[in-house]
């Protein structure tokens, strides 16, 4: 017997008759189901996982604009404080000082000791140092939480990967 008889042979035991419907192997016909659901357990980690990135950087960037804004404010505080300062040494007198200007610089220094003072807290706006060091510490929470999330969601699309990897192979192992 020679190599083609034999495959004819194989080919005409395996061969479905006219009359027998055809039917999938039970274990192939499940093993696709098996892929099918697993791979849309893949979608649903994939997508958890991209959600749980995107939070973490929008967290990020809002703690990091939150934290630029603070320390505008805590600059501005500082100028404005150094400035009292300075008019209150003009204020407290000196040779060449007249009363008047004394008097002017003594009431600016007061203005500018209330807007620093201002820059503080500003619970109403919820814009003062107070509260955007609050907001800030916030938004790194959320970031830090998201960052936590973040690679169980990675740690399942591997496994879930592997999984269909290992159905399809049980598949084709399976196949005659």
């Amino acid at each position: 017997m020679e190599a083609h008889e034999i495959a004819e042979q194989i080919h005409e035991h395996h061969a479905p008759h006219p009359d027998e419907p055809h039917q999938l192997d039970p274990f192939r016909r499940l093993a696709g189901i098996y892929v099918g659901i697993i791979a849309m357990l893949l979608a649903i980690a994939t997508l958890g996982g991209s959600n749980a990135t995107k939070e973490m950087l929008s967290a990020n960037i809002h703690a990091s604009d939150t934290y630029a804004f603070y320390q505008a404010k805590n600059l501005r505080q500082i100028i404005y404080q150094t400035t009292a300062d300075e008019l209150e040494l003009q204020a407290a007198g000196g040779a060449g000082v007249s009363a008047a200007a004394a008097a002017k610089a003594g009431d600016l220094a007061k203005r500018y000791r209330a807007i620093a003072a201002q820059y503080e807290s500003e619970p109403e706006k919820r814009t003062g140092k107070k509260e955007l060091l609050a907001q800030a510490r916030s938004w790194e929470k959320r970031r830090d939480e998201a960052a936590a999330r973040n690679p169980n969601f990675e740690y399942a699309e591997a496994l879930f990967q592997i999984a269909i990897v290992l159905g399809s192979v049980s598949i084709l192992a399976g196949s005659r």
